[in-house]
């Protein structure tokens, strides 16, 4: 039910993604959130500035303890790993209403869907993201906002290719997926995750055949 996307395959290893994050400017003084998983620990800088609603709603969850005792339910390899709503059976745990999408006001600051960002995931709305997250371990940028020209049909690009649609259909499909920080800590421990074999549980698919799950998610900064 989320993420409707289809799958990127171009292959990053963790020497490109450590120098990727190794020309960033030096940190500030920011949240950070360690993932506590049975594959190990992930440590998340987050960026209230760039993304100030999708922040607090996340770590509103945190505080509360929504995310302990939840799985990563979804892995695709050279694409994301997604978790942070379903417990250990399956069930997608009660949320909070939605937080509207800002996506464009963090493409606009330059935070884009690129391997090693934390971002929302939602349902085709683009304000329907509540408490699920994925972490990109791919450049996805077909997940980023997309500026809408004017006029009616406008053209966008979908897929690599020049599309033309409605206005209206237009800025639902250019509406992107939310990104609110990064791995900074643990980039081993996505990998392993991202690797692992999946298979297809009722309805969903991407299911890691071994649980993965996620013991806690606990604000240290």
């Amino acid at each position: 039910m989320f993420m409707h996307i289809r799958r990127h395959f171009l292959q990053i290893g963790a020497a490109s993604f450590l120098t990727l994050f190794a020309t960033l400017s030096p940190a500030q003084e920011l949240p950070k959130v360690i993932i506590k998983t049975s594959m190990g620990n992930i440590v998340l800088e987050l960026y209230p500035e760039k993304a100030p609603k999708t922040v607090e709603n996340f770590l509103r969850y945190v505080k509360k303890g929504h995310y302990d005792k939840t799985i990563f339910h979804r892995v695709i390899d050279n694409f994301m790993i997604q978790g942070g709503g379903m417990d250990a059976a399956m069930r997608e745990k009660p949320t909070d209403k939605p937080v509207i999408s800002e996506a464009k006001i963090a493409y606009e600051q330059e935070l884009k869907n690129d391997i090693g960002t934390i971002a929302m995931a939602r349902t085709s709305d683009p304000n329907s993201a509540r408490a699920q997250f994925y972490i990109n371990v791919n450049n996805n940028d077909f997940l980023n906002y997309q500026p809408v020209p004017d006029g009616d049909p406008v053209q966008l690009v979908k897929n690599g290719e020049p599309v033309s649609m409605s206005r209206s259909r237009a800025l639902v499909a250019a509406a992107g997926y939310t990104p609110f920080g990064k791995v900074i800590e643990g980039w081993e421990v996505v990998e392993k995750i991202k690797a692992a074999p999946t298979t297809e549980l009722s309805v969903h698919k991407n299911v890691p055949v071994t649980m993965i799950k996620i013991i806690s998610v606990k604000l240290i900064k």
